[in-house]
């Protein structure tokens, strides 16, 4: 049947002109009315088995291309143009210095602690036990833990309000950090 393909494509090539026409009254703009012609010339190049001959081809165009039209305006919804301005604007790394300053920081006032506040801080806070547990590990009530942690937690606050009264450190923030969690594995380990 070579020769209906061949009869076919005369009847694409002859209806051309008149779906870029129709495409530009759909769209409303050339380069896309014209993306959106050729788009339905090759859906229905591919879709040439399903045409009946003896049927009116120009409207099975038009209906193929009216589809593919509304399929595009409703995938479009959900597209958004990259704004480049804009996204600069979003997408924003806030500097990771402060934070590791931060960590050195609180390192050095833990280290004006004394030994009973910093357990129970390092417990509780870096460790996520609950009083009771911290106050097992450390043999005390769970009274004792809850007023040690309070105690703890509002001389770290004044220190860390006042960073010059610290001692000084060349301490990095992920030794600092190491240094938290050797500490808490150590207590951690007198639960077992």
């Amino acid at each position: 049947m070579p020769g209906s393909d061949d009869a076919f494509r005369a009847g694409l090539i002859e209806l051309a002109p008149y779906l870029r026409a129709f495409a530009r009254t759909l769209c409303g703009n050339r380069d896309i009315a014209d993306d959106l012609a050729q788009e339905s010339l090759a859906s229905a190049w591919k879709a040439r088995a399903s045409f009946q001959p003896g049927t009116n081809m120009k409207a099975w165009l038009f209906m193929i291309q009216r589809n593919a039209f509304y399929s595009a305006h409703r995938r479009k919804w959900r597209k958004v143009d990259w704004d480049e301005q804009a996204m600069e604007r979003v997408l924003v790394t806030q500097a990771s210095q402060q934070s590791s300053v931060e960590l050195t920081d609180l390192k050095r006032a833990m280290s004006l602690l004394p030994d009973e506040q910093r357990e129970a801080l390092i417990l509780v806070g870096a460790g996520g036990f609950s009083y009771q547990e911290a106050a097992s590990i450390c043999g005390c009530a769970v009274g004792t833990m809850k007023s040690r942690v309070s105690r703890g937690r509002n001389t770290i606050a004044s220190l860390m309000s006042e960073t010059a009264r610290l001692p000084q450190s060349r301490e990095s923030a992920s030794s600092a950090y190491q240094g938290i969690l050797s500490e808490l594995d150590t207590l951690s380990a007198r639960k077992a």
